[in-house]
């Protein structure tokens, strides 16, 4: 779908969106589907968007915020989500040795405690719906009291978007490169 078949408000939703994530507002002549597809519901997109873009000017540092995200995308098998923060993630500073880590995830040694505990959270956020007494421990020890609420908040968010890129379907941009993505 082109800009111009989308609108103004519906362009102006992707150009906050692309903003918020450091890339160029006006580079896009095309809209991508998973984009245009969600904006068939434009005010689920702007809640929805507007939700995302709080959690990623949030008060969780870009680094711990994006091992968070690569750990939940990988965990739900997202290959768009995977793919888009892998991308995001070199942006802010991962190395592709740290993102090949992030897949075999927490168990791995050479994680420091705080990175350690945050992949843990994502870990067992995914497989059990709570973050367990242990961790929770280790996360206060670098966490403040607003980031450790935002912390369910961040790692739930993105496994709803990887639950409705997934189920949807939906197709990812050219270049991105899915689960390969490192």
């Amino acid at each position: 779908m082109t800009a111009e078949e989308m609108g103004p408000e519906a362009m102006t939703l992707v150009r906050d969106m692309r903003r918020a994530v450091g890339l160029d507002p006006d580079a896009m002549t095309e809209v991508p589907d998973y984009m245009s597809t969600i904006l068939r519901r434009t005010e689920l997109y702007r809640t929805f968007g507007d939700y995302g873009l709080q959690l990623m000017k949030g008060l969780i540092s870009p680094r711990r915020r994006e091992l968070a995200v690569l750990r939940t995308g990988w965990l739900c098998r997202a290959p768009f989500e995977w793919a888009e923060h892998v991308a995001i993630g070199k942006r802010i500073g991962l190395t592709a040795e740290e993102i090949e880590r992030v897949i075999r995830g927490s168990s791995d040694p050479a994680w420091s405690a705080d990175e350690r505990a945050i992949l843990r959270a994502a870990e067992e956020l995914h497989a059990d719906a709570m973050i367990s007494d242990e961790t929770w421990a280790e996360l206060a020890k670098f966490l403040d009291q607003l980031q450790l609420i935002e912390l369910p908040f961040l790692i739930g968010h993105y496994h709803q978007v990887a639950f409705y890129q997934n189920a949807l379907r939906l197709r990812p941009p050219p270049g991105n490169l899915d689960l390969s993505a490192r």
